[in-house]
């Protein structure tokens, strides 16, 4: 037996803002320069990320992505440095957790405790 943790963050009306996934997106498009690539690489259809950074953005309030159209470059997506921001926060937040989960398990499921 393994005990597993994932955290979110969510508004009042606990609606997710922020989870894993959708902080997986957000290095998925720094890491991309776009949406579309990024949608690809997480297995999702580019309709449904953009529907989740908007759900993101609308929450919170700020933008998150910028997006460049055309030009010599072809254009292209990057985080905004408030996005950039909650990534790192989002990590320091996990940094440590599934260790301490871990930790509690071992001491509350050991096999004498549980019989």
């Amino acid at each position: 037996m393994r005990a597993r943790c994932n955290i979110w963050i969510e508004n009042e009306d606990g609606e997710a803002i922020l989870t894993l996934w959708r902080i997986r997106l957000l290095e998925a498009i720094r890491e991309t320069g776009s949406i579309n690539a990024a949608a690809q690489k997480m297995g999702v259809q580019f309709r449904t990320a953009w529907h989740k950074i908007h759900e993101m953005e609308d929450a919170l309030g700020m933008k998150l992505v910028e997006s460049q159209t055309g030009g010599a470059g072809g254009g292209g997506t990057t985080l905004t440095p408030e996005a950039e921001t909650l990534v790192e926060r989002f990590h320091q937040l996990m940094d440590g957790l599934p260790e301490l989960v871990e930790e509690r398990f071992a001491t509350f499921f050991t096999h004498e405790h549980i019989l």
